[in-house]
């Protein structure tokens, strides 16, 4: 069994020359990132990285961030990555949470935090290359001791850190290898942020038991994009709806831009359908749709891009897990019944009995315990598994709306919304009611160009909705608040509807 410290080994033995790491900073065959690396590892063995030791980094997507990453590995050190966009405060919990040691971050927002961790400014293209080469360091990591810290997208009060083994962050790279998911000859892009754990996951981790080469994308505009794809024959991303939605849809965007992309992927159930008839028109099939989680980590169901799309429709299990969805009493409901979704080892199969959730959340141990109760990862997010296998989301528990007593998913009701043709996307909440308990409210953010009312958006539902789900209040705001990962943050939203 590898680690994350010996990812590369293979492939700089078998084909040292081939392409492993490209981007804005520079290109690394698979034998020059090895040595990079090693170099990093020394320079941050200089700086106090010691085994176990915490190493967070708030870097572009470019080509120091992987390097740096791939060196904490080696001195059995953890990572954590830190969100650009993140405010203030919102890095200092993370980097004080987490206790690292030092903080690579790039040289424009050095100044930003105030930390106990030694600030260390990264020019682009800087790590790992100076110097002579270095040795490995020689340092004995246990594939299941913890590899890195994910902090959760914090839609809800402070984000907690999900501690994942080597073994966790390198088995979703490791299926997809064996199944041939991809192969050596399409090369991986990343264009959301490499400081989210699960993109390294996807990314670099995917490549280097592939053969493949990692490209770090560091635009999302349509025409950026679109460069970057066509100079370096991207074969496959992941990435949000509204990514890929510009990039269809641009003007300047052609086919042959886009020419080596063989099925990119689209992370979240809910997407338009005139998005997915863009889709359908490019790629010939229909969207592959992965739902996944901080905790797994990435992906836990994937579509085939065959199936007729669905509202919530998230695919089967990947091959080394299991989908369970339980009631309160953790008991599994029915097909087709709703329940939280919980995921777990595959218990038959060449997959069984390989996966892992992650070890735990970093210093919560109560949270810990009830996250993983019997040995399971409980997500927090509702749905149902159909007779053939197919999960269903319908939103998070704790956004579920009790409303006089019925059940109202929120994800149900913006999937109405986003149906009407002024409607670039809505967010739907619950209000505290004296009498019903909760009341639905929804926050509608137009397309440009476009105007409805709230009577119109009220008339609309109606035809499609029980009376009981119409939203009560709906607030236009110019663009809803999103995290890092695409996901509308709530909490923002409350003060509309005071």
């Amino acid at each position: 069994m590898i680690t994350v410290a010996r990812v590369l080994d293979r492939f700089v033995a078998e084909t040292p020359a081939r392409e492993a790491l490209v981007g804005r900073s520079g290109r690394f065959t698979y034998a020059e990132l090895d040595r990079a690396v090693n170099r990093a590892a020394r320079e941050l063995a200089r700086l106090g990285v010691g085994q176990g030791e915490r190493v967070a980094a708030c870097l572009p997507n470019d080509v120091d961030l992987v390097i740096a990453f791939l060196a904490t590995a080696r001195l059995g050190a953890l990572w954590v990555g830190v969100n650009r966009p993140l405010a203030k405060p919102e890095k200092e919990y993370v980097l004080a949470d987490s206790g690292a040691c030092v903080y690579l971050v790039a040289p424009d927002l050095a100044g930003q935090v105030e930390s106990a961790a030694r600030v260390v400014p990264v020019t682009p293209g800087s790590v790992g290359r100076d110097g002579p080469d270095a040795e490995r360091p020689e340092v004995a990591v246990d594939p299941h001791a913890p590899a890195a810290i994910a902090y959760t997208s914090g839609t809800t009060g402070f984000p907690k850190g999900a501690v994942h083994s080597h073994h966790n962050l390198l088995l979703p790279g490791r299926v997809a290898a064996a199944t041939g998911a991809y192969g050596p000859d399409v090369r991986q892009g990343v264009v959301l942020p490499l400081t989210i754990l699960n993109l390294v996951v996807l990314a670099p981790l995917v490549a280097f038991q592939d053969g493949s080469a990692c490209v770090c994308i560091d635009r999302i505009d349509a025409e950026g994009l679109a460069e970057w794809v066509r100079r370096e024959r991207v074969g496959h991303f992941a990435a949000v709806p509204t990514v890929f939605h510009d990039l269809l849809t641009h003007a300047s965007v052609t086919r042959e831009d886009l020419a080596s992309l063989v099925q990119p992927e689209v992370g979240g159930a809910e997407c338009p359908e005139e998005f997915r008839r863009l889709y359908r028109e490019r790629f010939g099939a229909d969207v592959v749709i992965g739902y996944g989680m901080t905790e797994a980590p990435t992906a836990v169901t994937r579509t085939d891009g065959r199936a007729a799309p669905a509202p919530g429709l998230c695919g089967k299990a990947v091959p080394q897990v299991e989908i369970l969805v339980l009631d309160e009493k953790d008991e599994p409901v029915p097909a087709g019944e709703i329940g939280e979704i919980c995921v777990a080892p595959r218990t038959s199969g060449p997959w069984a009995g390989v996966y892992t959730p992650m070890l735990g959340y970093w210093n919560k141990p109560a949270e810990t315990a009830q996250a993983l109760r019997n040995g399971v990862y409980h997500s927090g997010d509702l749905g149902f598994l159909d007779p053939s296998g197919d999960l269903y989301i319908r939103g998070r528990r704790n956004e579920l709306i009790l409303r006089g007593g019925a059940n109202v998913y929120p994800a149900e009701v913006e999937r109405v919304l986003a149906e009407h043709p002024a409607v670039a996307a809505a967010a739907v909440l619950g209000r505290p009611d004296a009498r019903l308990g909760q009341r639905v409210a929804a926050a509608v953010q137009l397309r440009a160009g476009e105007s409805a009312s709230a009577d119109e958006l009220t008339a609309f539902a109606r035809e499609r909705l029980a009376r009981y789900k119409l939203p009560e209040q709906i607030a236009f705001v110019s663009a809803l608040p999103r995290n890092a990962m695409g996901k509308v943050v709530k909490r923002e939203l409350e003060g509309l509807f005071a």
